[in-house]
Formats: structure tokens, C-alpha cells, sequence
């Protein structure tokens, strides 16, 4: 709990700079502070994990893990963000705060024992990105996406409330544990409550991570907020929201799956084909990854087919394989927008003549998030169709992999014109922050692809 406990320390540390006008300390404060959490994070491995606060918490290894992750890529995106939010507002010491009380939230979201303190991890988490989507005030787009977000989330925050007072009139309680016991007590006489609160979690949660048919709010969001908000959207949010998703299954409702996996293999089904064929027909680089990302959920939701000791870990590495390949998808893009001026496909014509480096990196991204092996998203994908086939879900595995073929097509859209379709251009100047986010980035993804074993058996 001490990641916790510093990280939000840290954010009212920025606030009072930001009122004394020290704008330029707020960059490294904030990553020195970050790293600091990451490594007492870290540190809590391997302790004797028990609930606490009243049972609210349960920082166990998964909590550990999956904060470690939202950590480091929330340092990996910041990295990026130097003059980014300044040219937005002089007043950028509260955008920093807002990204770390929402890093707050999200570890309460990968630590919960309690289902009230997964809806305050939620609340927090998402009443901060519904402020940093439309921090563009004289952006259109911006406003639009964020009050998008705000009344979708709004909605959805209600359908989450109604599944757990439901489930809590079942159940008699808010405990993780005690659900699972009461479900286990007398399997053949659940109540009825349970499975309707069950369905309207699983909704709720469905659209914080943005899985089809509930995926809607995702496109415009994306789209429309500042392209730093978005990858952090797209990574930790994304992140956070499914390891409290794998939680909430793993730890009460696993006694019942027979009732909920068919409905998890229908959010799988209508997010890979739907992220996919979508994908296909967007004519620019943004609005791709955003219905590219819809497809990853798909993906995901492998692991909930069939839980053992390694659904956990098969999430945790996929996120770390995806939230790394798109931190340097949208780092290429934040250059690509400022000093092109739009993200379109045309727009990377012949980048690999003038900016090798950017070329390089974003094709290796591109063949992670497309699941090419040597990557680490190969070793993502690969252990997602392990879990379905342990549950002999085949059919569901070959639908899959023919929908990884249509990803494969429009993520070599990119690398397609960045090699093959020369353009006089002019070179891109890119600053020796971004080549050192992106460089490591780029080699996190190899080195996780040859070697997977660094965090494949983690948790």
C-alpha cells in the first residue's frame, strides 16, 4: 500500500507546485515520485499478502503485478509529455495531478477485496478522465469527447451500483470471500438477484474497457482527446479496468461460471469481430488503434474462459505486451500530429527514408500488437488461445486467429507506407526524450518476445 499512499502524496505535492510557479519541476517531481512508487510496489512482493482495512484491500501478488504495470507505463507516457501540456494551458500542474489521482484510483481498481472499494477506485479513476479527455477547452472534438465520456460513464456507474446492491441483497455482503461463500453454501439455491447483479457487473464492467456492444463511447473518445490522454486511456486505464474485471471473476463468481462464461464468449466474439472489420475500413492512424483496441478486449477475455493459476499471469503479460506496443504507436503519432499536422495513412508515406528510427520502432510495435513472433505480443496472443483451448473452446480460438489475420492487415498499413510508398517529406525532428521512450519501449517489446520468461511466470 505504499505505491498508493506516495502516488497520491504526490499529486497534491504537484498541486502546491503549480501554485507556486514552479512549472518546470513538475515533470521530473512526477517521475521521480512515480519511480519511487514503482519500486515499493515492487517491494511488497513475496510479503505474506492479507486483506486490510476492514477487509477492503488485498494487496496481494495480482494487486502487486498489475500495479507494477499501470506504474511504469503512466512513467513511459509522462515521459513523453514535456511541452505536450503546455501548449494546451500555462496552468498544467493540475493535468499531472489529475493523471495521478487517477493512477490512485487504479490501484484501488487491481487491490479491491471489497466491492464498495472497487466502486470508489472506479469513481476516482474515471471522474479524472472525464476531465482530462476534454482538457482542450477551445477544441470542438475535445468538449465532444469528453462529455461523451462523462454521460456514458455516468450511465454505466449506474448499471454497477444496481449489480451490486443486487448482489449485496443476495448475498448479505460487500466481501469478495463472503459472496464466494455464500454462492459455494448452496450452489443450487442462488438466488436469482445474484445473476441478474452478476450480468449488470459484467455490463458495467464491459464498458470501462471498452468490449462490444458496450464499446460505442471508445472511437469519438479516443479520437477526441489529446493524443497523451489517450494512450494512457488506451494502456492503463484499459489495464486497470480488466485486471478488476479478472478479479471480481476469479475471486467470488468462478462457483457460477456456467452461467456467465456464454456471455463472455459473446462480448469476445462481437469485440474481435467488430474491432476488426472496423479497423479495417479508418483511413487514419488514430481512430485505427482506437477500434484496434476494442479487438485486444476480445483477446482478453480469453483468459475468463478458463480460470486456473494462470489466467491471471496470461493478462498480465498480454497488457504489458499491448500497453509498451502502444506507447510507441501514440508517441509516433503525437510527433506525427505536430509537426505534420493530421494522422492519416498517407501522412507516414516514406518515413522510413527520413526518420529510420521512428520507422524501426513503429514497425516493431506494429508487429507486436499484430501478434508476429519474436514480439511480445506473439507471446500475449499465444497464451490467450492456451487458456481458450484448456477450456476446449477450438472453435472460438479459429475464429480468433482469423481475425488476427485482419489485423495483421491494417496494423502493415503503416509499415506499408512507411517503406513502400515514397514521398518527398520533410524529416521529422524528434526530441531525445522520445528516442529514449521509444528506443526502450521498442526493445522491451523484442526482448519480452524472445524472452518471455522474464514476467510469464510472475504471478
Amino acid at each position: 500500500m505504499s505505491a498508493l499512499i506516495t502516488i497520491t502524496v504526490l499529486a497534491l505535492v504537484l498541486l502546491y507546485l503549480g501554485l507556486f510557479k514552479a512549472n518546470r519541476a513538475l515533470l521530473p517531481v512526477a517521475l521521480i515520485g512515480l519511480l519511487a512508487a514503482l519500486i515499493l510496489s515492487v517491494a511488497e512482493w513475496g510479503t505474506n499478502a492479507a486483506p486490510i482495512f476492514s477487509n477492503m484491500m488485498l494487496y496481494d501478488h495480482f494487486a502487486v503485478a498489475f500495479s507494477a504495470i499501470t506504474i511504469f507505463s503512466t512513467i513511459l507516457i509522462l515521459a513523453l509529455s514535456r511541452d505536450y501540456f503546455e501548449r494546451i494551458s500555462s496552468n498544467v500542474a493540475e493535468y499531472y495531478a489529475l493523471i495521478l489521482f487517477s493512477l490512485a484510483g487504479i490501484i484501488l481498481m487491481v487491490s479491491y477485496h471489497n466491492l464498495s472499494m472497487l466502486f470508489i477506485g472506479i469513481e476516482i479513476m474515471s471522474i479524472c478522465m472525464y476531465i482530462l479527455a476534454g482538457i482542450k477547452k477551445s477544441d470542438f472534438a475535445s468538449n465532444e469527447a469528453a462529455l461523451k465520456y462523462f454521460l456514458m460513464g455516468a450511465f454505466s456507474t449506474g448499471v454497477l451500483l444496481f449489480g451490486i446492491t443486487l448482489i449485496y441483497g443476495a448475498s448479505g455482503s460487500f466481501d469478495l470471500e463472503m459472496i464466494k461463500q455464500y454462492i459455494l453454501n448452496d450452489p443450487a439455491g442462488v438466488s436469482p438477484l445474484l445473476y441478474t447483479g452478476i450480468t449488470l457487473l459484467i455490463i458495467a464492467l464491459a464498458f470501462k474497457v471498452g468490449a462490444a456492444p458496450f464499446h460505442f463511447w471508445a472511437p469519438d473518445v479516443y479520437e477526441g482527446s489529446p493524443s497523451l490522454i489517450t494512450a494512457y486511456m488506451s494502456t492503463v486505464v484499459k489495464t486497470a479496468g480488466f485486471a478488476a474485471f479478472l478479479r471480481l471473476i476469479m475471486f467470488s463468481f468462478a462457483p457460477v461460471q456456467d452461467f456467465w462464461v456464454p456471455i463472455i464468449i459473446t462480448l469476445a466474439v462481437l469485440s474481435l469481430l467488430i474491432g476488426n472489420v472496423t479497423a479495417v475500413y479508418q483511413q487514419h492512424f488514430k481512430r485505427m488503434l482506437a477500434y484496434s483496441s476494442i479487438s485486444h478486449v476480445g483477446y482478453m477475455l480469453f483468459s475468463l474462459l478458463a480460470l486456473n493459476g494462470s489466467s491471471d499471469n496470461a493478462v498480465f503479460v498480454y497488457a504489458a505486451a499491448y500497453s509498451v506496443a502502444s506507447v510507441i504507436a501514440f508517441g509516433v503519432l503525437i510527433l506525427m500530429q505536430r509537426q505534420v499536422g493530421n494522422d492519416s495513412f498517407d501522412s507516414f508515406n516514406g518515413l522510413a527514408k527520413k526518420n529510420p528510427f521512428l520507422a524501426i520502432t513503429l514497425t516493431i510495435a506494429m508487429l507486436s500488437l499484430a501478434g508476429i513472433p519474436l514480439t511480445a505480443g506473439f507471446i500475449g496472443k499465444f497464451m490467450m488461445f492456451t487458456r481458450a483451448l484448456a477450456s476446449y473452446h477450438v472453435l472460438l480460438v479459429v475464429f480468433a486467429v482469423l481475425n488476427a489475420i485482419v489485423g495483421i492487415y491494417y496494423y502493415f498499413r503503416v509499415i506499408v507506407a512507411m517503406y513502400f510508398k515514397l514521398e518527398d517529406r520533410k524529416e521529422l525532428i524528434v526530441p531525445v526524450y522520445f528516442k529514449v521512450v521509444l528506443g526502450f519501449s521498442a526493445l522491451v517489446t523484442i526482448v519480452l518476445g524472445i524472452y518471455p520468461d522474464f514476467i510469464a511466470g510472475l504471478i
